[in-house]
């Protein structure tokens, strides 16, 4: 029998090169496009089969509760990004 998963996500869309990459990090997946469109409608498409892939593993529950998820009033609360830093730096010494 088949699930039903209503859920919301922040997707990012990053363009490498001369194709744009869409990320969710509260699922940890990517996929990639050559537009936007293009990589928001593969990224829709593989979140359709991670939630195929687990649900026929039965490690749903245990996948998203991995990646942060959390129970609240019947439903899943997926992480939120509090914070985007985009000139965080770092120096490493390798």
């Amino acid at each position: 029998m088949k699930k039903n998963f209503d859920i919301k996500l922040n997707v990012s869309v990053l363009k490498e090169g001369d194709k744009y990459i869409a990320y969710s990090p509260a699922l940890d997946i990517s996929t990639c496009g050559k537009n936007i469109k293009e990589a928001k409608k593969r990224f829709s498409e593989l979140v359709e089969i991670f939630f195929e892939e687990t649900e026929k593993n039965g490690t749903t529950m245990e996948v998203l509760e991995g990646l942060g998820w959390k129970r609240d009033d019947g439903s899943l609360k997926s992480p939120v990004v509090f914070q985007e830093d985009k000139d965080f730096k770092i120096l490493i010494d390798v």
